[in-house]
């Protein structure tokens, strides 16, 4: 199984301050709009390097309920490494056969215009969402 790095989250209290810290400090250019994922109850917006293939995914609670409420009180930062895999069902089961609790199975994910998405966390690794191949984003 091939695993493509597709972007790296960043957990922050508020997407347009840090996007403005992004864009004229380090020269990444806006990728997408904010989306609004209900799901992940989390507000995303993708941005990237001219000529680099992996993004920054800017993400940020919807509201003191957020999945994301806790990261960001903890101080935001890495959230988590997204792997752009071309069989979601057998990486997902892969990487739980090596020892990863599942947290979510492949679901539809709004930022990637449905393409599925699926989260992982092992011991000694970071949060990791696998997102179906297929797609610039």
């Amino acid at each position: 199984m091939l695993f493509v790095l597709h972007h790296i989250g960043h957990a922050v209290p508020d997407i347009a301050p840090v996007l403005e810290f992004y864009i004229r400090n380090l020269g990444y250019e806006v990728r997408t709009p904010v989306i609004h994922d209900l799901t992940q109850t989390a507000y995303v917006q993708f941005l990237r390097l001219p000529g680099e293939r992996v993004y920054v995914e800017l993400v940020a609670p919807d509201g003191v309920e957020s999945k994301l409420a806790r990261a960001v009180r903890n101080g935001g930062g890495l959230n988590h490494l997204c792997y752009s895999v071309e069989d979601i069902e057998l990486a997902t089961e892969q990487l739980h056969q090596s020892g990863m609790m599942i947290l979510s199975s492949p679901t539809p994910a709004v930022a990637f215009s449905g393409r599925r998405i699926s989260w992982l966390l092992g011991d000694s690794s970071p949060l990791i969402e696998l997102v179906e191949g297929g797609g610039e984003l």
